[in-house]
């Protein structure tokens, strides 16, 4: 479904994608891990159009994510943010329904509302936390908020940006267990960043490893721990001593 080729981006002399090659099948859920500042987020704003690689093509089902009308493109889309992202002056169910009362996907305030209380309902939430606002809840009750929105429109295809980060290893893996529900009960084509490595485990298909701005290696999350190569073997491990330096 989403194929990268090659593809180069730099920021003045910070060249941070340098030939990336990456596939995405149709209904997987494909996890990107890597270092801090290896590109991971620079690659999904690049899949999403946000900002321009420099070369190379990025295509979603063989067409250049670049050409189009971007309204219709981004309607195919989820996002769970990695701060939650949520608009502190709305009440929760005018987030999770954010898309669908404005643009393209507009429906009316009464479904809207309906629609927002059932995702709330699928990432256990009660209806009542619908009238709340996000400062009233607890961290994790906010990243299933996020969750919630990101599924709201039905998309075909959902990225999750270190959708784990800030929360207690409980809550980390009822958030892990509900983004593999849902994306299997949907059928959603996924793409991940974390370098959580207990995320990875319980939410991947695929893995791909971003480091020094190239897939340096990619195949199922099952073949992780026998892959042989030294850098996914550092990283996965935690290892201070290997190829890849670490920064003192």
């Amino acid at each position: 479904m989403i194929e990268l080729r090659d593809v180069h981006k730099a920021f003045g002399e910070n060249r941070v994608l340098q030939g990336v090659n990456l596939t995405i099948e149709s209904g997987s859920s494909m996890v990107i891990i890597g270092g801090s500042g290896t590109g991971k987020s620079v690659a999904l704003k690049c899949i999403l159009g946000l900002i321009r690689q420099d070369s190379g093509a990025i295509t979603l089902d063989g067409t250049d994510v670049t050409t189009g009308d971007r309204d219709a493109f981004l309607a195919r889309f989820g996002m769970l943010f990695q701060g939650g992202a949520l608009f502190d002056s709305l009440p929760v169910w005018q987030n999770v329904a954010f898309r669908l009362l404005r643009g393209s996907l507009k429906r009316p305030k009464a479904e809207a509302r309906e629609v927002a209380i059932e995702k709330l309902r699928r990432v256990g939430l009660k209806a009542e936390v619908g009238d709340k606002f996000p400062a009233e809840l607890s961290g994790g009750m906010q990243k299933r908020v996020g969750l919630a929105r990101a599924i709201a429109a039905e998309p075909e295809i959902i990225f999750f940006d270190e959708p784990t980060t800030g929360l207690d290893p409980i809550m980390s893996g009822v958030i892990n267990e509900l983004i593999r529900e849902i994306v299997v009960e949907m059928g959603a084509t996924a793409m991940t960043i974390t370098h959580d490595m207990t995320s990875v485990r319980a939410i991947a298909d695929n893995v791909a490893m971003l480091h020094d701005g190239v897939i340096q290696w990619t195949g199922p999350v099952g073949d992780m721990d026998q892959s042989g190569d030294p850098y996914l073997d550092q990283f996965i491990h935690g290892r201070a001593d290997g190829p890849i330096e670490a920064v003192r």
